[in-house]
């Protein structure tokens, strides 16, 4: 299986939370994984977000990034190409939508993925809405 994770549910292998485990599994499950480009730096942002908080420690930082860029080593990295972007303009023309949001889902798109999880539900009904199978790892009542 062809499998785009984006960062909201890729977040998951480094934070323990809901959906954790159910991302696990898919991953374990899929043949071929990519991220968007953009993945890294949206998680470093993050994980140094939750390492300012108090959330996360110096020591956890350094762990859950060091196993990010081990992940990302073993993943296609999907770039952004003209295709990428002209297809990402689109869904936020038709879609409530971010624009980071956006470049997941046109990536996901343009790379035919079997596959396209995240944790957020703007993105998920852009997705649906593109007749991309997603799946939902977000809360229930988002």
């Amino acid at each position: 299986m062809k499998l785009v994770v984006d960062s909201s549910s890729f977040a998951k292998r480094y934070i323990q939370e809901a959906g954790s485990d159910k991302l696990d599994d898919l991953l374990q499950h899929a043949s071929n994984l990519a991220l968007c480009v953009i993945l890294v730096p949206e998680l470093v942002s993050g994980l140094n977000r939750r390492l300012r908080e108090g959330a996360i420690t110096d020591r956890n930082y350094r762990e859950a990034k060091k196993q990010l860029l081990d992940d990302v080593r073993d993943a296609t990295v999907l770039q952004l190409t003209p295709a990428v972007v002209s297809r990402s303009v689109k869904l936020l023309e038709n879609n409530v939508l971010r624009a980071m949001d956006a470049l997941h889902v046109a990536c996901a798109l343009e790379w035919k993925a079997d596959l396209f999880v995240t944790s957020d539900i703007r993105q998920f009904k852009a997705a649906i809405h593109s007749d991309l199978r997603t799946e939902y790892l977000g809360q229930p009542n988002a």
